[in-house]
């Protein structure tokens, strides 16, 4: 079983062939899928797959920071009003982005802070997104660190001193397509990281591992990147996929059916 921790296979980009997709991540061994939406208009689809696949999906709510403009307010009571009732494994994606546009920055941090807060009141891990941002990112997480914060710093792309300083403060790195990439240097200082503190995620459609770069991601692609991280490791495939499914169904409680779904049965 892999459990892969970050997948927007609701996108419109699977609009064609969305179940196809969902049955090749099911031959690779993905049985888990986490989804994460991103703004108001990913809900519906996104609660649309987990309504047909409950079995082997779970879903997450939040604001993502790109979607933080002038309506962030409105956007940011329409998502909270849709997390009571909503079986949720996880506050996500949210976070910090600097790197096309830092306007909205102020704004941005005050959005993950009070989705933070939901995270804490909800006793939910998050799934943080940083691009420009790590400076920031950590100052806000010192703060509000008080035991009760944990998750995973979505798509780590970092230094060997941020992924520390992530740790430190409580959270796991999630490895995508991107650790197979000749460029990546998280490659250089992964193997200090110790393997309880990593998940595998593909963030399809986005970031497709080696050999499928150019093309458009899916979740059974998940394998290349495990394959990578394996070799890095020194395990074998099969090691690395046990080790970070059961990371991941530890951090976001997969073993438990969410209350509101035991509810109402």
């Amino acid at each position: 079983m892999i459990v892969n921790t970050h997948s927007h296979i609701y996108d419109e980009a699977f609009d064609s062939d969305r179940e196809q997709v969902f049955q090749r991540a099911l031959e690779a061994g993905v049985t888990m899928l986490l989804l994460p939406n991103t703004d108001t208009r990913s809900i519906g689809p996104m609660m649309d797959f987990y309504e047909k696949h409950p079995d082997n999906v779970r879903v997450m709510m939040g604001l993502h920071p790109e979607e933080v403009k002038e309506d962030y307010k409105e956007n940011l009571k329409i998502i909270e009003n849709h997390i009571e009732g909503t079986p949720l494994v996880g506050i996500g994606e949210i976070g910090l982005d600097f790197y096309w546009d830092d306007t909205f920055k102020n704004q941005q941090l005050e959005v993950l802070a009070e989705q933070l807060h939901w995270a804490k009141d909800l006793g939910l891990p998050v799934s943080l997104h940083t691009r420009n941002a790590f400076k920031e990112m950590f100052k806000i997480l010192e703060h509000e660190q008080d035991g009760r914060l944990a998750g995973v710093m979505h798509c780590f792309n970092g230094t060997a001193d941020e992924a520390h300083a992530a740790l430190t403060l409580g959270f796991h790195l999630g490895l995508g397509g991107v650790i197979t990439y000749k460029n990546c240097g998280v490659k250089d200082f992964l193997a200090d990281i110790p393997t309880d503190r990593i998940v595998l995620e593909t963030d399809d459609p986005y970031l497709p591992p080696v050999p499928y770069r150019g093309q458009r991601n899916e979740p059974a692609y998940i394998v290349k990147t495990a394959e990578k991280v394996a070799e890095i490791y020194g395990l074998t495939t099969e090691e690395i996929c046990k080790i970070t499914s059961n990371n991941a169904m530890s951090l976001f409680k997969l073993q438990e059916i969410p209350r509101q779904a035991r509810n109402d049965k």
